[in-house]
């Protein structure tokens, strides 16, 4: 018993002996010096972005011609302002039937908490009168 004590004590002995030798080497040694830094490559440069040609300002446009352009623009903003009046028209009416749809379900769950009311009332007061 006394020798596995004093064997397990000098293997105990012996490691931290050589562990803080093994620190001491660590702590000795010289820093390396830094790293030389690896030149980074040179960037690509930078492309001017492709343009469309720009059409010349005034055309060769008749007057008549222009009048005709813009008419038939006039003509077809008009007929999509019509078809988005119509929509908006739709979705007015369709909100208004939600909306109504919405009221009337309110009206139904709260008559359910009035009568939910009433029986839970009605339950306690008749447990009081029995007793």
């Amino acid at each position: 018993m006394k020798k596995n004590i004093i064997f397990s004590l000098t293997v105990l002995f012996a490691s931290m002996f050589s562990t803080q030798l093994v620190f001491a080497q660590d702590i000795q040694q010289e820093p390396e010096p830094p790293r030389i830094p690896e030149p980074t490559p040179t960037p690509d440069p930078i492309m001017p972005p492709k343009t469309e040609p720009i059409s010349p300002p005034f055309s060769k446009e008749t007057e008549s011609e222009k009048i005709q352009r813009l008419t038939e623009e006039n003509n077809m903003l008009k007929e999509e302002n019509h078809n988005l009046e119509t929509k908006i028209i739709e979705l007015n009416k369709l909100l208004t039937n939600l909306h109504q749809i919405i009221m009337e379900q309110i009206k139904v769950i709260m008559n359910l908490v009035s009568k939910l009311k009433m029986a839970t009332l009605d339950n306690t007061f008749y447990s009081v009168v029995n007793i």
